[in-house]
């Protein structure tokens, strides 16, 4: 009969811890802020080139996709000096 009834007690007491526990913060929904940083990050371990990371993330963050190029400037060489019109040198 002690045998039956430290079983049961122990039964008992695990059951009324297990349901005293907080739930875990994963077990949560993510807000809409955290889901969009979340699909960034994962967006920024995909390997893409610069062109379709742009592309992505400008759908992401709902922001119109800015196309990047030359400015057709030259390059400077520091050893040289050259002065350009309307721009210090």
């Amino acid at each position: 009969m002690n045998h039956f009834l430290a079983v049961s007690l122990v039964v008992v007491s695990s059951v009324l811890a297990g349901c005293a526990t907080h739930p875990l913060p994963e077990s949560r929904p993510y807000t809409a802020e955290e889901t969009k940083q979340l699909a960034l990050e994962a967006l920024s371990r995909r390997g893409l080139s610069f062109d379709e990371y742009q592309q992505q993330r400008a759908a992401l963050t709902g922001q119109p996709h800015k196309t990047f190029d030359f400015d057709h400037q030259g390059e400077m060489n520091a050893e040289r000096n050259v002065a350009l019109r309307g721009r210090p040198s």
